[in-house]
């Protein structure tokens, strides 16, 4: 390691800003991160009440072949970090007529289960999935971990030729239908959007490569919850050389003839000569740069399409349920007025999808024994009116639901803990966007050369990771983002 002389701030330490700060200060840069709350981990954040530990956000460990990639990049191992286990069923699937359904993660089980409800089903999904992996392999090759700065990067030759094979112009619900016609298998195979924040009526069919995610390389856990991961990539850092400062939140990104020269907050000006920002890009652009600056200004984001919020509920349960599975999705049956309701129509679901993570099935350490922690979430629309008494009548709601459509009769006589998160408070922790989950939705207008680059038009030094910048949302795509932030840094491109 090299020092270069030159200082890094990095804001917010979330896994975009943690993968950038760990790969940066490799590279001999004295990196600082400033992280506004009282632990790193952005979305990935950990509560803790008594016994029990939840995961604030992100619950689903996916793509290990993206976090093996980047651990390689710091000359570590992820087998030495983090212990890894493979979740068998996947996930557990509750219809709204009764039907339960589990997910394996084994093809002919699965493959046989697809069968029973539609003839040639269990052999479409073979095809699906096998199309969905050479899918994968064309994006992630040459399409995910890639820089755009014009319309002629992205319409390439290779683009050109590949770009067809990816269904990037179609709809997923489109795309998905010319295989399975049983709304069942319909929901099966596009609930992964919801990791992407978005509806399959406006997702691009490029983002069937979901299914080969799901289907052929698992749904994993790691040992002590996926805030475990956040400890991992602080402590590299750290040994890297990164400082990092928590309860330390930036108050203005500083510049001087058109570069970042550094960043204010309350303890003074922290310099720096680059500056990579893991806050929300909205805040960033609207509220840390001065106008003149700003690259994409208020009228720009009113305009956008966000990702849903969510109604979360925190649960410590003095019994266990067997019911329940580590992972576990309710499907309403008016799949499209669900999504409706979040995206065109904003209001609270009258009879919304749920999904539920019981992770005390697998981890023993996140409950106290013969107990169980319970993390519930409802998508929902960003910028709702978000009060007690709304909050109290929803969480009434959906323990109603809860107990009636999953059957868990006795739920609401064992909870011992309860904690509540929703729009406001991701929008006062996090400084998100009316309060969106996630950030930017992937609909086909806010994909690869249409979503928000990640170098400023206006600021040179100034950077951009995380969930509303490329390739866009989720935990590898963060880590993604931190390696293209870190190729604009280092070479320019």
């Amino acid at each position: 390691m090299t020092d270069t002389g030159k200082k890094v701030v990095v804001i917010g330490g979330g896994f975009g800003g943690l993968g950038a700060a760990c790969l940066l200060s490799r590279e001999g840069y004295d990196v600082t991160l400033l992280e506004k709350n009282e632990q790193v981990g952005g979305r990935a954040s950990v509560l803790e009440d008594g016994r029990f530990r939840w995961d604030m956000g992100p619950s689903w460990y996916l793509m290990p072949d993206v976090f093996e990639q980047f651990f390689e990049l710091l000359g570590e191992r992820v087998e030495d970090h983090l212990k890894l286990q493979r979740l068998t069923p996947s996930y557990r699937i509750f219809f709204e007529d009764g039907e339960v359904m589990d997910m394996t993660g084994d093809l002919d089980t699965d493959a046989a289960t697809f069968e029973r409800y539609e003839p040639g089903a269990g052999e479409r999904l073979r095809e699906y999935l096998r199309l969905s992996e050479y899918q994968y392999g064309i994006a992630m090759r040459d399409f995910v971990p890639k820089n755009y700065d014009s319309y002629r990067d992205f319409f390439s030759r290779q683009t050109l030729l590949e770009g067809p094979k990816l269904h990037v112009f179609e709809s997923m619900d489109r795309y998905v239908s010319r295989f399975f016609k049983h709304p069942k298998l319909r929901k099966i195979i596009q609930y992964t959007l919801v990791f992407l924040g978005s509806s399959p009526y406006a997702t691009p069919a490029l983002y069937n490569i979901m299914a080969h995610v799901d289907f052929n390389m698992g749904v994993w856990y790691p040992e002590g919850g996926i805030h475990e991961v956040i400890r991992v990539l602080a402590r590299i850092a750290k040994q890297q050389g990164t400082e990092i400062r928590c309860r330390a939140p930036v108050e203005s990104v500083l510049v001087e003839k058109g570069r970042v020269v550094g960043v204010q907050t309350a303890e003074g000006i922290v310099q720096a000569d680059i500056i990579v920002s893991n806050a929300d890009m909205h805040h960033t652009e609207t509220q840390l740069l001065e106008p003149k600056y700003q690259t994409y200004r208020e009228r720009y984001w009113e305009k956008r399409k966000l990702a849903p919020s969510a109604f979360i509920m925190y649960l410590g349960l003095d019994t266990q349920l067997p019911q329940l599975e580590h992972h576990n999705l309710y499907f309403c049956d008016d799949w499209r007025s669900n999504f409706a309701h979040i995206f065109d129509r904003p209001a609270y679901p009258e009879n919304p999808s749920v999904y539920i993570c019981c992770p005390s099935k697998t981890d023993p350490t996140v409950a106290p024994p013969g107990q169980e922690n319970l993390f519930i979430l409802v998508p929902i629309a960003p910028g709702l009116e978000d009060t007690t008494e709304v909050r109290e009548r929803y969480a009434d709601k959906t323990l109603s639901l809860v107990t009636e459509k999953m059957g868990i009769p006795q739920l609401r006589e064992h909870i011992v803990k309860q904690h509540i998160f929703s729009i406001n408070d991701f929008a006062s922790r996090y400084n998100s966007y009316r309060g969106s989950a996630l950030g930017l939705a992937h609909t086909m207008r806010q994909s690869a050369i249409w979503r928000p680059g990640n170098r400023s038009k206006k600021v040179r030094g100034l950077y951009y990771v995380g969930a509303s910048t490329n390739p866009g949302v989720g935990m590898p795509m963060c880590l993604i983002s931190a390696q293209l932030a870190y190729k604009r840094v280092m070479y320019g491109k």
